[in-house]
């Protein structure tokens, strides 16, 4: 996960701003007691998003802290915990690994190289204990390499991949609620595979490196369909949300589906929109 599943904090009452920070740091603290400062490196807004939807709807009791940080050396930092978002630290070092391994594999990151080797020796154990996850992710970016070696512009194809990963990984428990988590992780999977590609196009484009949307920037209406894509992503992962019994939280989770996803988007179209203005200035 990339960050594009965060809050928007304009539109959140402050109560709830500050019970999501306390999730925030939970997740903070939990990954610095199970992985050090090179779990709270990895710390994301992504799965902070799966630790307040669990918890909504399983509703197991919170450990309730506080303490200061590195971040926030002098005033004590509330915290909310427990055993999902254990869960959820361990997703988080899980997909950091597989993606540092892959920016080896791609641009011989040494900063990559050097975070993976030290959280190498944690592998094995989360290996044995999510075997289900691990194959999903392990599978996926295998497809994903095999999608980006073809240059594949099936779109549907290529981020639903990136769904089905998603999807396992924000089932905590094989229950009643398995599928209709799984929809719902694989239409915001496919979101953040598009949105996190979106924001690269350039990027991707000046290196030669491949982009599943370099067969369409070049249409005049581009942008409108890229807009019009991530939006039934997020229609169809709010759709599953909605089936779920959650009452608990509903602001936060609701805040994020339909409305702090989109902010993070606005603020890459803004920065596409003030590079290509300034590309222009130069031509003239």
């Amino acid at each position: 996960m990339f960050g594009y599943v965060t809050i928007n904090e304009e539109e959140l009452k402050i109560k709830d701003y500050h019970r999501y920070r306390s999730f925030y740091c939970g997740l903070c603290h939990c990954l610095k007691e199970r992985y050090g400062f090179r779990g709270e490196a990895i710390l994301s807004n992504d799965m902070t998003f799966a630790d307040i939807l669990l918890n909504a709807l399983y509703e197991l009791p919170l450990t309730e802290d506080e303490e200061r940080c590195a971040v926030h050396p002098f005033k004590k930092q509330k915290m909310l915990y427990n055993e999902i978002t254990d869960y959820c630290a361990d997703m988080t070092l899980m997909l950091a690994y597989f993606k540092g391994l892959d920016d080896v594999a791609d641009e011989n990151s040494s900063r990559a190289k050097a975070f993976t080797g030290s959280v190498r020796k944690y592998m094995d154990p989360l290996r044995e204990r999510y075997p289900r996850q691990i194959d999903a992710i392990e599978s996926s970016i295998r497809a994903l390499n095999a999608c980006e070696a073809d240059k594949k512009d099936d779109l549907d194809l290529v981020s639903g991949l990136s769904g089905k990963m998603t999807g396992e990984i924000l089932v905590w428990r094989e229950d009643e609620w398995s599928d209709v988590l799984k929809k719902l992780g694989f239409f915001l999977g496919k979101f953040i595979y598009l949105c996190d590609a979106y924001e690269d196009l350039e990027k991707d484009a000046k290196k030669g490196c491949y982009n599943p949307w370099e067969p369409y920037r070049d249409r005049k209406d581009f942008d409108a369909l890229v807009e019009n894509t991530l939006t039934m992503m997020m229609a169809e992962a709010a759709r599953a949300y909605e089936i779920l019994p959650i009452v608990q939280d509903t602001e936060i989770l609701r805040n994020i589906l339909y409305s702090g996803v989109w902010s993070r988007f606005a603020q890459i179209q803004k920065k596409r929109d003030e590079e290509k203005m300034k590309a222009e200035t130069l031509v003239m």
